[in-house]
């Protein structure tokens, strides 16, 4: 039916090769590191495990502010698929009661809180939701599944083209009460994404992770300066965006840093004699053959 794709049944991850052994592409001069995750929980679930009074208290003492969103571009191959920019993309956000005044049915919706990962959900009328939660899709009223947060319509952050909103509407009710093994997604994203757009690439094992690596995450560390990493699927690369999401632009930058610092220190170990610098070939090659599992 259209766009819509079954539950697929996957190769066991164990398997499956998960990085390209054969280092560098020679059309692309600068830094990358290519990253996968294995049987990753799901990010949300982690952080369920703070006590409730304690979140809203974090909230309080740090309000929400949108110039520590990391922006970010997502590629497939050369195809630019997902595109987050502070000039371009309307990051404001608005209070639940506020929120829903402004939603129509099929909308996607994104809640954001300093210090937590964002919660997608599908708003599907009369001020309800379905959304992925505690590892369980639940239809939930809109101001309840925010749990204080305020939130955003994120429609156009990922480019595919999107079904028609009676069937997202049908997609994500037909989940309502899917839980534990029967889900197919990883996270809340994953899961309103697919519900919108309808491809496979959103679901666990929607794509065999083998080979060279085709999509790119781009992430902007400065005006004139971006970082790199290279993911088997969608679902991984999504994992570490909303890695990425939750820690702030501040410590993303960091992270970057230290991974380039890391790899000019293991080329000069190699070689007393050599003198790299950020953004040279052999600085790249180096930073391109970093894994992290």
């Amino acid at each position: 039916m259209g766009n819509q794709v079954e539950k697929l049944t996957h190769l066991s991850y164990a398997e499956v090769p998960t990085a390209d052994p054969q280092g560098a592409d020679p059309g692309d001069d600068g830094p990358r590191i290519g990253v996968s995750y294995i049987f990753s929980n799901d990010d949300e679930e982690l952080e369920e495990s703070a006590d409730g009074a304690d979140r809203e208290r974090a909230q309080e003492e740090k309000p929400y502010d949108t110039c520590d969103e990391v922006e970010c571009a997502i590629y497939n191959r050369e195809d630019c698929i997902y595109e987050k920019s502070l000039k371009h993309t309307s990051t404001g956000t608005y209070s639940p009661e506020n929120l829903s005044n402004r939603c129509r049915p099929g909308d996607l919706v994104e809640f954001v809180a300093s210090g937590q990962y964002p919660h997608w959900v599908v708003y599907v009328g009369d001020f309800q939701v379905v959304h992925l939660h505690k590892a369980e899709v639940k239809n939930s009223f809109l101001t309840d599944a925010s749990q204080g947060r305020r939130g955003r319509i994120v429609n156009d952050l990922y480019r595919f083209r999107p079904l028609s909103p009676e069937m997202v509407v049908q997609n994500a009710m037909e989940q309502v009460g899917a839980k534990d093994t029967e889900l197919s997604w990883r996270n809340s994203e994953c899961f309103a994404a697919w519900c919108r757009f309808g491809r496979r690439e959103f679901k666990i094992g929607g794509e065999i992770r083998i080979g060279k690596q085709p999509y790119r995450l781009k992430i902007r560390l400065s005006e004139k300066k971006t970082q790199a990493l290279e993911f088997q699927s969608l679902e991984d690369l999504i994992v570490e965006k909303r890695r990425n999401d939750q820690i702030g632009r501040a410590a993303v930058i960091q992270e970057q840093e230290n991974h380039l610092n890391c790899a000019e220190e293991l080329h000069r170990d190699h070689d007393p004699n050599l003198v790299s610098s950020p953004g040279s070939p052999v600085l790249a090659l180096g930073v391109h053959n970093f894994f992290t599992v």
